[in-house]
């Protein structure tokens, strides 16, 4: 049951992020660009800087019968927590790809930001967070 939700709030947090995104003024230029190395979420554009977006979801439904302390504790947590080091070396590798395909005459700008998304469920609500530049390039 915990992995058929996952699945199904991955998608539903890059939709909500896509939808973020362009209502900030970006111009998404394509989602879930899938290599062998690695998958980025969102590659959008503004202002002519390409934007790698890396979107963590997370589900904030909290049982009735959890403790006040545990609650505290999962309002803590937060999505970015789970961009980790090997995650962030195999994104690197398809940016590279991708610009090895799509930009052979040029270097375009370039950067690595994080969208957030916690979803309530019960509510149909989501909490939305940009996080630019996570890594310098």
């Amino acid at each position: 049951m915990e992995q058929e939700n996952k699945l199904k709030i991955g998608p539903l947090g890059e939709d909500i992020a896509s939808e973020y995104l362009e209502n900030k003024g970006f111009s998404v230029v394509q989602c879930n660009y899938r290599k062998k190395c690695g998958e980025i979420d969102i590659i959008c554009e503004k202002r002519g800087v390409l934007h790698f977006v890396e979107v963590k979801s997370v589900s904030c439904e909290i049982s009735n019968k959890v403790s006040a302390d545990v609650s505290r504790e999962t309002d803590s947590f937060r999505p970015e927590d789970n961009i980790h080091p090997a995650k962030l070396k195999r994104i690197f590798r398809t940016i590279q790809i991708f610009l090895a395909e799509k930009y052979t005459n040029n270097n375009p700008e370039w950067q690595v930001d994080a969208v957030t998304v916690k979803l309530d469920v019960g509510s149909r609500q989501a909490k939305v967070k940009f996080i630019e530049n996570i890594v310098v390039n």
